[in-house]
């Protein structure tokens, strides 16, 4: 479709007068249907006279309304997050603050808003996705929490949801796409970094069992004892709580050969774990050092400061909201290119006793 050519009236722009799609067409000549076809990127108009439009629609101050360009798209331009998870765990998780930042950084510029849903179960979170898309509340979902075995990203592809899986690389997207971090390469970079201060005896204190991320960080810690020649170490499975890390800190202090360092889940547990020591009367990182993940903002603070892994999560919100808007509007998602994790050494951890004095 090629708009009727320049010409019509000019249009001045009247501070009193609500400007509309028929004055922008007016005043750049055009059909008003040439003006929509520009502003929702569909294709039939020349470069001339899509430029034409353009600088008219500035000339005027118009807009059209993120109301008016759904309609016209057939969309809904939302995206929705649902996150399933025990409330005390959730108003503990630094993750989805962060993440929800990055999200809104990435649909700030595209007129796109986020549905955002917690629910408490399985049953109630496989009723919430029904309902985003029986109802049209959303075009397309961010899944997190990905677990193993988990079929959300099929599902969500069958219910006609753009999705994009959030997780550690390696994950299945099932019908989406995912974007994740290479999770393991910190644990790694842990271990190597306790073996140099001499430390063998390294346990590790995992999140709750069944996500892909807590997986992968087990596997990675047990894969480096075997590449380093360490004995196997022992391993207690804990929540993310601080809570539940301050309970497996004690019950591997209690073993008869209690480990030298201990790499947890998350910083809530390392930190929660610097406590737990610290009223036995075990020094931090004297007699044990402690390595934590996500250097949430207290991490630095903790006494002693918390070594830990470092993860940008809100670049990975922000890469994974504009991936997922090019996905709903049938485009090719941009490159992703997020900033690798980090190994951020502070004061929680040291050399071993033996090390120590040679």
């Amino acid at each position: 479709m090629e708009p009727s050519p320049p010409g019509a009236a000019d249009v001045e722009p009247n501070p009193r007068k609500h400007v509309t799609i028929g004055d922008v067409a007016a005043r750049a000549g055009v059909s008003k249907s040439a003006v929509s076809f520009v502003f929702n990127d569909r294709p039939g108009v020349s470069t001339s006279t899509r430029k034409r439009i353009l600088r008219a629609a500035n000339e005027l101050g118009w807009q059209p309304s993120a109301r008016a360009r759904a309609l016209s798209r057939s969309r809904t331009q939302a995206v929705g997050l649902v996150i399933r998870r025990n409330p005390e765990l959730l108003s503990t998780d630094p993750f989805f603050p962060q993440f929800v930042a990055g999200v809104e950084i990435g649909l700030s510029t595209q007129d796109y808003s986020l549905v955002l849903q917690v629910v408490g179960d399985e049953q109630s979170e496989r009723a919430a996705y029904q309902r985003f898309a029986r109802e049209s509340r959303v075009d397309g979902v961010f899944l997190t929490d990905v677990r193993v075995g988990d079929t959300r990203p099929q599902d969500a592809h069958e219910l006609g949801l753009s999705t994009v899986v959030v997780a550690p690389e390696g994950a299945d997207p099932g019908g989406g796409v995912a974007i994740g971090m290479n999770d393991d390469a910190g644990v790694r970079r842990a271990v190597h970094h306790l073996n140099s201060l001499g430390h063998r005896r390294i346990a590790h204190v995992t999140g709750a069992p069944g996500y892909v991320h807590t997986a992968a960080r087990l596997r990675a810690w047990q894969e480096t004892l075997v590449a380093l020649g360490l004995p196997a170490g022992t391993v207690v499975t804990a929540d993310f709580t601080g809570a539940s890390g301050a309970r497996a800190t004690h019950e591997l202090l209690d073993l008869p050969e209690p480990p030298s360092a201990i790499v947890y889940g998350n910083d809530l547990m390392a930190i929660a774990g610097i406590s737990a020591a610290t009223d036995r009367g075990i020094r931090v990182p004297d007699d044990l050092s402690i390595v934590g993940f996500d250097d949430i903002p207290l991490a630095a603070y903790a006494v002693p400061p918390l070594t830990t892994v470092r993860q940008n999560v809100v670049a990975w919100g922000t890469a994974a909201a504009q991936t997922l808007v090019a996905l709903v509007e049938g485009k090719q998602p941009p490159p992703v290119h997020l900033p690798p994790v980090e190994f951020i050494v502070r004061g929680s951890t040291g050399p071993t006793r033996n090390r120590r004095h040679t």
